[in-house]
């Protein structure tokens, strides 16, 4: 492939290619239209599908929920237990997908007249996942169902307790699964190995997505039964907000029934029904309506704050008030959390780098650390794998010689499958996931153990990877192109995220004005073009690596390529655009 603009290697080390079509905005007939339809079928849109996925809907997207394994069992008993009252717990992960599961479910089921219960257990003292002490006790104390969200697919031990307990648990989860599944009454999960290939081929769905499916085959379920004949039916479509959040939090695949769930997601959003989203709305100063990437970087980290470092519940109980001074109270805490998991997670960092350069290079970066805290090593080892450009595993060791681990993966290879495979052979006390994360619990002692089986299993496809390694452009613009009327433009692609990335371009020539570091590791640039326009760009957390020095050490005789993501700055007095820079290449 002929790279762009000749950028066979950058200053990174990459080629430049076009994602598709090859669109210039150079070109003076250049319309937005044209390239949205490009941006579109580059992303993989069908042709014939252009309209549809232009605006993705949910009944464009929706699949029967009838078509998953389990999933009318699964409706047939919350059925029964809100027509007969019964006393129902729905029992979450403490992660942002686990607590937008629970806080839907619960919301709909008090639509629904059932006031259903929330168990989400604490990261630190009960670690991931239903243990079966904690089913035990729920049935003790009168739960009669359990539903398991965003966790359960691997919970074998605790769910034969529950079932000797006579506890029905139904698990709603999206994790990879064993060829044995455990004994609940209903288990609801795409990934299932026996599921049909139209469930499976919603395989990306985060669990949030597969709560609301379950929540449509329930309000199927009471209306056949004629539970609507003397009340309201519920307007499901009102939690999709709670859906939006969760999906782009858990970095679930922006394709199909996802892109609807999130573009649809966002409008709910912005009418603010939700007393909760709204307070933490407030709480991230977000003086406008939310958009994708404030799901991910804004209001996502601070829900998972509370999980990570304070209080596990705190998630659910925001997002399922009705109080708005304790909606307030809640986001406040949240956003105080969240600052202080800033702090923990920088100091992780700066340990785990330095343990990684003094490591050979393996296929996947294994980094284990006494004393880490448990609650940033998720976030640690995305940082990881983006410094190192492989699958990374960041590892807290406790005083006792048990490991808690995190990790992250990149495009091409199944870490959640290999991780599950590491379980099975012995090495792992728990494990699973998902294709681009999954956790783990390993005895110090197994750490280099594991490592050597990860580097045998994923050396292949981690190689094969960053073969295919090259930096994929969408348009090639002149400066005075990167302005709101664009940005504005290329949203009409959207929502982006995770398996459907935000348009990156090219732009230049361009010479520096000015460069210096900001913030943590920011570097911070001005840009003046050959059209006589100039631009704002920042490189984050680049200030150390060859693109960071080489923008701070440039002279303002030589010219280069930029490339990255345009994006709104509205801090001012007026919107503006700037350049989120990626990588540049020097113009000989």
């Amino acid at each position: 492939m002929t790279p762009i603009l000749n950028v066979a290697r950058s200053i990174l080390g990459q080629p430049w290619h076009w994602r598709g079509g090859g669109a210039d905005g150079r070109d003076p007939g250049f319309q937005p239209d044209d390239l949205i339809t490009q941006l579109l079928l580059a992303r993989g849109c069908p042709r014939d599908a252009i309209d549809q996925y232009r605006s993705p809907t949910i009944r464009a997207f929706m699949p029967d929920p009838a078509i998953f394994q389990d999933m009318d069992r699964a409706a047939e008993r919350v059925a029964d237990a809100v027509q007969a009252g019964e006393t129902v717990t729905i029992f979450g992960d403490y992660d942002v997908d686990g607590a937008t599961s629970a806080a839907l479910l619960i919301r709909l089921l008090r639509e629904l007249g059932l006031s259903a219960r929330s168990y989400i257990p604490d990261r630190l003292m009960e670690g991931y996942g239903p243990s079966g002490e904690a089913l035990v006790r729920l049935a003790s104390e009168g739960s009669t169902l359990v539903v398991t969200v965003d966790c359960g697919a691997q919970a074998f031990e605790a769910l034969e307790m529950a079932h000797t307990a006579g506890l029905d648990v139904v698990v709603v989860d999206h994790h990879k699964c064993a060829a044995t599944l455990p004994s609940a009454y209903a288990l609801v999960n795409p990934n299932r190995l026996d599921e049909s290939n139209e469930g499976a081929a919603h395989g990306h769905l985060a669990a949030v997505g597969v709560a609301f499916l379950l929540g449509a085959a329930l309000i199927r379920t009471l209306r056949q039964r004629g539970w609507f004949n003397n009340r309201p039916e519920p307007r499901l479509i009102d939690l999709l907000d709670l859906v939006a959040l969760g999906t782009v939090a858990d970095v679930a695949q922006l394709r199909g029934l996802n892109r609807a769930f999130v573009a649809q997601g966002l409008k709910v959003m912005a009418q603010r029904r939700n007393i909760g989203l709204s307070a933490l709305i407030e709480a991230s100063r977000l003086n406008r309506a939310p958009l994708c990437h404030d799901l991910g970087f804004a209001l996502g980290p601070r829900i998972n704050a509370g999980g990570r470092v304070g209080k596990s519940d705190l998630g659910v109980r925001l997002l399922t008030t009705e109080d708005p001074g304790e909606a307030r109270e809640i986001a406040e805490e949240l956003d105080r959390l969240n600052e202080e998991r800033r702090a923990i997670e920088g100091q992780v960092q700066a340990d785990a780098e330095a343990l990684s350069a003094a490591q050979h290079n393996r296929a996947v970066a294994v980094i284990a650390g006494e004393g880490w805290h448990p609650g940033v090593i998720g976030i640690v080892a995305g940082r990881m794998k983006e410094k190192l450009g492989r699958p990374a595993i960041v590892i807290a060791l406790d005083s006792d010689g048990i490991g808690k681990g995190s990790g992250r993966s990149v495009t091409g290879v199944d870490l959640g499958a290999a991780v599950l495979a590491a379980k099975e052979s012995g090495l792992l006390t728990a494990g699973g996931g998902h294709s681009m994360a999954a956790g783990l619990t390993v005895a110090a002692d197994k750490v280099d153990a594991l490592a050597d089986f990860l580097d045998e299993r994923l050396a292949y496809d981690v190689a094969k990877a960053a073969e295919g390694r090259a930096l994929l452009i969408d348009a090639v613009l002149n400066p005075g192109g990167i302005n709101p009327d664009f940005v504005h433009a290329i949203d009409e692609g959207g929502p982006y995220g995770t398996g459907w990335p935000a348009p990156r371009i090219a732009a230049g020539p361009m010479r520096i004005i000015k460069a210096d570091i900001v913030g943590n590791g920011h570097v911070r640039v001005i840009l003046s073009g050959d059209d006589g326009r100039s631009i704002k760009a920042i490189a984050f957390r680049q200030s150390e690596t060859p693109l960071g020095q080489a923008l701070l050490g440039a002279g303002p005789d030589r010219r280069l390529w930029v490339a990255g993501r345009a994006k709104i700055d509205d801090w001012g007095a007026r919107p503006a655009a700037e350049l989120h820079l990626e990588d540049a290449a020097w113009i000989n």
